[in-house]
């Protein structure tokens, strides 16, 4: 199985099977094509005289210091000097979500790298030769810091994990069969001045977010069948009224999941909880911030953001801000404010399922009252996981301090909103595992209720992981197991 890049736009899913699945990387011949023409207009503008930033001159702060001797040699100087990130390494499956980010960037062909550098990057990924990446030393002006540890690897420097073993990365370069690569002019910034890691953890995120709102739809299907919701809040005529980003869609779903229900049919509370009132708004938002964020993250995966950047259809090389993020983590900081939103309307019909004697059902769900505590604990659990989700949420993107003597007095922030983003999603995980199982319990403990078509469905999923609990018992298991195969499902 492979994946082409250069020939048609790269997706977030291709990124993710790249990432967790180890599918090979191909390349389009057009692409070869773009990065030959490219590096012919650079090497071209160079010998012209021309000042091109990174190539013969410094960097930041160095900018009005010319390059003039061993200009090839400069580049692995400029790999050597950015190597101070910091923090823990970062996964296998990330590394190799940022490996291919970059990659497909490159073939936009506006980095002007040699076609030769290309291809061994290329081949690190294929090869499986995996760079030991510090996560922390990005403020979202490029990922400079962070990505020198790669271009260090390519160069047989650093550290590498090749076939599940830290190597240093000339070793695990042999062993993978393959050579340090040479470095021409402008070669080492090309490998560095980008946004990969936000990008590449960004598309995961999003991945992994898209797979989780489908559990959280079914959640509160569940929950609107334990708590005998009033289904006519889902009438298209009423989402109509009012169409707000997603709402329509989503009561759509919510009623496919709930369709043939005896809630239908059943007499039902005028108003419910805004908890399952307003479910379709409140998703809808979700939905409207996850669009946001994928497109966001699909541009920067399809688009040439080098600085300097050549291009190509005018043969001139040209300075740019194009590496700079500050869509990117707004989309971030949004997705993780709607993560929130949705955590927090999970917990909150969790709290109604388990609470005292709500909707005919039993006190704490449990089937035998008396001193049994039954769900109560794990309303504990939830509200942690909920003031974890919500102090992720908190925005980041505006926290920066001007650095390199002033020429970078902007930042976006941009891996740092992407990565608490990232965690949010575990967190609300377990969020949603926990109103599962608790719907769950509801529904077992109403007798002589048929649930809707996708309800039974989502009920069996849940009871494939957890039993219905009768005397008390400790849930962590259930809810492990539960989450590990929303993972896997």
């Amino acid at each position: 199985m492979t994946v082409t890049f250069g020939h048609g736009p790269v997706s977030i899913a291709n990124i993710a099977d790249i990432a967790r699945k180890n599918v090979v990387v191909d390349v389009a011949t057009e692409a070869y094509a773009r990065l030959e023409k490219a590096r012919t207009i650079l090497d071209r503008a160079a010998a012209s005289g021309q000042q091109i930033y990174g190539l013969n001159t410094g960097l930041g702060a160095n900018l009005k210091t010319s390059v003039s001797s061993d200009i090839a040699g400069f580049q692995q100087q400029l790999i050597r000097g950015r190597g101070m990130g910091t923090g823990p390494s970062m996964s296998r499956e990330l590394t190799r979500a940022i490996m291919a980010t970059r990659l497909s960037m490159l073939t936009a062909g506006g980095s002007g790298i040699s076609p030769n550098v290309f291809n061994d990057l290329l081949n690190l990924l294929n090869r499986q030769v995996h760079p030991v990446m510090p996560s922390i030393g990005s403020i979202g002006a490029g990922d400079l810091v962070l990505l020198s540890a790669l271009a260090q690897s390519l160069i047989g420097e650093g550290s590498a994990e090749y076939q599940g073993v830290i190597h240093p990365a000339g070793q695990a370069l042999q062993l993978a069969g393959l050579a340090p690569s040479q470095l021409g002019p402008k070669d080492g910034l090309s490998l560095l001045n980008a946004s990969a890691v936000s990008v590449g953890q960004g598309a995961l995120a999003v991945v992994d977010a898209l797979a989780l709102f489908d559990f959280q739809r079914q959640a509160a299907a569940l929950s609107f069948e334990g708590l005998s919701g009033n289904p006519l809040i889902l009438v298209p005529a009423l989402q109509r009224a009012r169409p707000a980003a997603g709402q329509i869609e989503e009561a759509e779903k919510l009623a496919a999941l709930l369709d043939g229900s005896a809630l239908f049919t059943a007499k039902s509370a005028i108003q419910d909880p805004l908890s399952l009132r307003c479910i379709p708004s409140i998703h809808g938002a979700l939905a409207s911030a996850l669009k946001d964020a994928r497109l966001a993250i699909e541009i920067e995966l399809n688009a040439a953001a080098d600085n300097p950047l050549v291009i190509i259809e005018e043969e001139r090389v040209l300075s740019t801000g194009n590496f700079h993020t500050p869509a990117l983590a707004l989309a971030f900081e949004t997705l993780g404010l709607a993560i929130a939103q949705a955590a927090a309307v999970s917990a909150a019909r969790f709290i109604q399922l388990t609470g005292s004697s709500r909707n005919g059902l039993p006190k704490y769900l449990t089937p035998v009252g008396g001193a049994s505590a039954g769900f109560i604990p794990l309303q504990k659990t939830v509200v942690a996981l909920l003031a974890a989700i919500r102090h992720k949420a908190n925005p980041v993107m505006l926290d920066f301090l001007p650095v390199s003597e002033g020429v970078e007095d902007h930042a976006t922030q941009s891996p740092l909103a992407v990565a608490k983003c990232a965690d949010s999603i575990d967190l609300w995980r377990q969020i949603v595992a926990c109103e599962l199982l608790a719907a769950a319990q509801a529904v077992d403990l109403k007798p002589g209720h048929s649930c809707g078509t996708g309800t039974l469905k989502v009920h069996q999923f849940v009871r494939n992981s957890s039993a219905q609990l009768i005397e008390d018992r400790a849930l962590s298991d259930d809810l492990s197991k539960l989450a590990c195969s929303m993972i896997q499902s």
